[in-house]
């Protein structure tokens, strides 16, 4: 099998299946559980979800959480939700911008001198927006094998950002195109300790994790280890007939800003109904952050630090974020009146089949939120980025 994974190509709408019953734990008849359970059967060990029916939790996994000892997933344990964390850290630069320490259309060589090798400006905004033409990452792995073999090599933030761009040309003038950017992120993250003086972990736990009391959130670094796992994160990396590889104890300094927060299930749903209901951000911050490019990411629209879309039943919009790293897969997304949210994910991402991927997206986000009964599936040819790392 080979590492590249550019796209999950998605070919499917989302089949419609009833939500679940408020308040009750996850049972045979379940129609979550019965999503969750089609994304296991599709291929990867386990899967998992957190919902929120009009303020009543159900929580609920399918599947195997860890190999070893066959128990299920823990859907209140805590996961690496890698670029989720881009909404995190853009809350914390749009608080600075409603503090007035910075604006949203400072070229960033202003507060980072000599950061990016660029002549052209490059806007906060550009940066936070995906917009800003920088390109997308460093190249981390040449193998599937080097996902295992080079899980404990660390990096600074300015040396990921100089090894991403030195010599290499912006992708676009800035403000011209979209393009997914880990680097833009990363600068991001060297922004907030500029600005503050503080880092950028003690300043999400400060503005974010602490306020939210949210207890299974931090944002580690160099520190290797996944306390109280919802599960194991697993990879094929050593071909088709090898067994899987236990990637859950990992450095993840090579994501940082872009990548780098651990968190559950729960304490997403808390973040993201605090960040929608208004808790986290003025009015004005707000409103920038959901201005949305149409069609940035195939059906997904691309705000600041926040991904857009339509309902699969038409009912309130969807907001929110996706994640891939090795080992985790992630959706966390919530209707724009906060009548439902979802976190969900899966144990297994860049080896994972596609159909896996299709069933947390299409099947389980709809089930958790449309409330219908299961439709058929149809074609659409439509393609859903994937979110991580940079694969060879």
């Amino acid at each position: 099998m080979g590492i590249k994974r550019a796209v999950v190509v998605v070919g499917a709408v989302a089949a419609l299946v009833a939500g679940p019953a408020p308040g009750v734990q996850a049972s045979p008849g379940s129609p979550v559980r019965d999503a969750l359970e089609q994304v296991v059967a599709a291929g990867v060990p386990g899967s998992y979800a957190a919902v929120v029916d009009g303020g009543a939790t159900w929580r609920g996994s399918a599947g195997v959480g860890d190999l070893r000892t066959g128990r299920a997933p823990d859907p209140r344990g805590r996961v690496r939700v890698a670029s989720v964390t881009k909404t995190f850290v853009a809350v914390v630069v749009l608080q600075l911008v409603g503090e007035g320490r910075l604006g949203l259309d400072d070229p960033i060589a202003d507060h980072l001198p000599g950061l990016l090798p660029y002549a052209e400006p490059i806007t906060v905004r550009q940066l936070l927006g995906h917009t800003s033409g920088v390109p997308r990452d460093i190249a981390h792995w040449q193998t599937l094998e080097e996902v295992d073999t080079k899980r404990w090599e660390g990096f600074e933030p300015a040396e990921l950002v100089r090894r991403a761009t030195d010599g290499v040309p912006l992708l676009f003038p800035p403000g011209t195109g979209f393009s997914y950017s880990n680097t833009g992120y990363t600068v991001l993250g060297l922004l907030v300790e500029r600005v503050t003086g503080r880092s950028l972990a003690g300043e999400l736990e400060r503005r974010v994790f602490r306020p939210l009391h949210l207890r299974d959130t931090s944002f580690p670094s160099h520190q290797p280890f996944l306390p109280r796992p919802a599960a194991r994160g697993y990879e094929r990396l050593y071909g088709e007939q090898a067994p899987l590889t236990d990637v859950t104890t990992y450095v993840w300094s090579r994501l940082w800003a872009s990548g780098n927060v651990i968190s559950s299930p729960d304490d997403l749903n808390r973040f993201f109904r605090a960040l929608l209901g208004g808790r986290l951000l003025p009015a004005e911050q707000l409103a920038r952050m959901k201005e949305f490019r149409e069609g940035a990411l195939g059906p997904i629209g691309y705000g600041l630090g926040l991904m857009h879309l339509p309902s699969p039943c038409g009912g309130p919009d969807l907001w929110g974020h996706g994640g891939d790293l090795p080992g985790y897969n992630t959706w966390s997304l919530h209707t724009t009146d906060l009548s439902g949210q979802v976190s969900a994910g899966m144990n297994q991402d860049i080896t994972a089949p596609v159909a896996a991927h299709q069933h947390v997206l299409l099947t389980v986000v709809p089930a958790a939120l449309c409330g219908e009964a299961p439709a058929a599936v149809a074609s659409t040819g439509t393609e859903i980025p994937y979110l991580g790392p940079t694969l060879p």
